[in-house]
This record gives C-alpha cells, structure tokens and sequence, in this order.
C-alpha cells in the first residue's frame, strides 16, 4: 500500500541548519523518506544556512523535488532566522562553526556562542512551544546549553545534543568483535561530554548468541580490551574517520540523528535504553542543568534517565572526567556570552 492510500497526518515543520552540508545531505532523504517519523507523516523542510550557500542550497532544493517523495509537502531555502524557525516541530541543529587549524578551543566556543545565542532567541521566538530539538553542530553539548539558555520559554526536557552516534559506534565495536551483527547488542552506555573525554560503557549491556541474552563482559571475556582499546577506539572514531576521509562523519551522523529523533518520536523498546545528551537533573551526581549524555528510555515522546545503574570507582573517575570537561566548556561559553 502506497503512503497515498494511508490516511495521512497533518504535515510536521523540521527546521534543518547547516542544510547545505554534507550531514544535511546524508539526512535529508531519510526524513523525507518516512523513515523517521513514519510513512503517515507529511513533512515540510525549513532549510536554514548562511547567505553565500543560497546557491547550493537551490541544488539540494531541486534534488529534494527530484526524489519526487510523496510525504515531501514543501522545503523552504532560507538564510532568514525567522523563516527558518516559524512554527517548526522538530528544529535539528547540524550547522556550526568548525574548528579550523591553528584555532584555539575558545576561539571555537566563542564563534559558536553567536550563532547559538541568534538560533536560539529565534527558537524562543518563532517556533513551536513543544518543538523537539536536537544539536549536532559540534561542541554539541555545550552549543545545546547555549541554545537552551537563549530560548527559555521552550521546556527544558525537549533540548538534546546527539552521543547516539558514539552509541552506534560502541555497539559496532562489541558486535565486530563478537562476530555479531549491531542490533544484538543492547543498553550500551555514552556517559557525558560528546567529545574524546566521552565514556563509552558496557558494564550494564548485553548481546545475544545463539539466542541466548549474555552480559557483553562475560561473551568478550577481556576486561582489558573493554577498559582501555574499545573505549579509546569509540572516543578517537571520529577523528579517526577524519584522517581517513579527510572529511568528518557523514553518512554514520546522518544515520544516528535518525535514529535519535525516530526513538524520541516513537518510543524505545521495553527493557532497553539508547544514550541522549539532556539537561541533567543532577542524576548520577551530574551538575544540575549541564547537558550531559546519560542512558535514556523513551515512552509518550517522554525521556526519562534509567537510574540506579552500579557504579564502581573506574567508571566514577571517567564519568567525573569528563564532567570536568563539560562543567570548563559551559563556563567558557558563559564568559563568552557575557565578556564584561
């Protein structure tokens, strides 16, 4: 049955920034797609970027309507902050200042401050009360804490920054390793920053062989491996993709933001968890109001953190490490916002 034979919803609004990208360009056919929010769910894309790539953005424009995709009800190229955020439903944060060489980490943070403080007022202004927002634009979590700071009249619970990536990444590392495919792993962890200092954890995670549910420490049965290689492999992966391709992650971003905002839309399955970014509620210890990849549950569109998972001295010190990292980075955004 064709999605025109299906009763339709009333169309979504899904801001993308950065559309002009190569994230964007990975993203965009699945949104359209109804991979995401489904094959019922008419979309209209608002595709926001910077005035010199109108151009280009025409050229992503033109492919959209070339995909000829029924669920498509419209995609609006703009580098207009109102128009951009008028009404939207869903607003994904992909653009952001890269870091290019020689420039130093807050010299960063300060160019992102700007464009987070603008987005984020028009957020505040224009969009949905309800919209579900998801940064990607790096540094994510502290962009994300920007971003929710300028924009108080949206509830606190609907800001997330993406680690779903570092998530699949994890689950890739276990399964190849045990010669299994991705989705047998379950209730891996990204705790904190969504950067290197990131804490990538099996310790509550399971995969399935031959049918049988097994803890992931017991079926590897190489402690050494899990504490030291694999968490250094998730935590480099992305500049190790960089130094490949000379190009940052694509394809497997594009994929995550997907599966982040298809879980947040539709729910996780009973019994597993995936890792968001969220404001803290000060769970775990974590300083209240630090945006904080943590494990979550999804049920109604609600995110809630799954609570008390054990904790031994090991995964305390990378979980207060990488904390510590954030806990400078929102201060330095901070100082940043306001210099005086």
């Amino acid at each position: 049955m064709s999605s025109s034979d299906k009763k339709l919803k009333d169309p979504i609004r899904i801001v993308i920034t950065g559309a002009a990208g190569q994230i964007a360009y990975s993203l965009i056919h699945q949104i359209c797609s109804g991979d995401v929010f489904g094959q019922d769910q008419p979309v209209i894309l608002h595709l926001l970027d910077i005035t010199p790539m109108m151009t280009v953005l025409q050229g992503v424009v033109m492919e959209i309507e070339d995909t000829s995709l029924p669920l498509v009800k419209g995609a609006i190229p703009t580098d207009d902050l109102e128009t951009a955020f008028k009404n939207v439903d869903v607003a994904l944060f992909v653009g952001a200042m890269p870091r290019k060489e020689g420039m130093e980490r807050k010299d960063l943070l300060s160019a992102n401050v700007k464009i987070f403080k603008s987005q984020g007022t028009a957020l505040d202004t224009y969009a949905n009360k309800n919209v579900k927002v998801l940064v990607v634009g790096n540094p994510a979590n502290t962009n994300c804490y920007i971003l929710a700071h300028y924009a108080p009249s949206i509830p606190r619970e609907n800001f997330t920054c993406l680690t779903r990536l570092d998530h699949n990444r994890a689950k890739g590392q276990i399964a190849s390793r045990l010669k299994v495919t991705p989705d047998a792993v379950k209730n891996v962890i990204i705790w904190g920053n969504h950067s290197s200092t990131q804490f990538p954890d099996v310790r509550s995670a399971t995969v399935t062989i031959h049918g049988k549910e097994t803890p992931v420490y017991e079926a590897v049965k190489d402690d050494n491996w899990l504490k030291n290689d694999f968490v250094s492999t998730v935590q480099k992966r992305g500049a190790a993709v960089i130094a490949a391709r000379k190009l940052s992650s694509a394809m497997s971003a594009a994929k995550a933001i997907c599966d982040h905002m298809r879980d947040w839309w539709h729910g996780t399955n009973e019994n597993e968890w995936v890792s968001m970014g969220i404001i803290s509620d000060g769970s775990y210890d974590i300083e209240k109001g630090l945006v904080f990849s943590y494990p979550i549950e999804i049920k109604n569109g609600k995110l809630s953190i799954v609570q008390d998972l054990k904790m031994d001295d090991w995964s305390r010190e990378l979980i207060d490490k990488t904390q510590k990292e954030l806990v400078e980075e929102k201060n330095d955004a901070l100082k940043a916002t306001d210099p005086e």
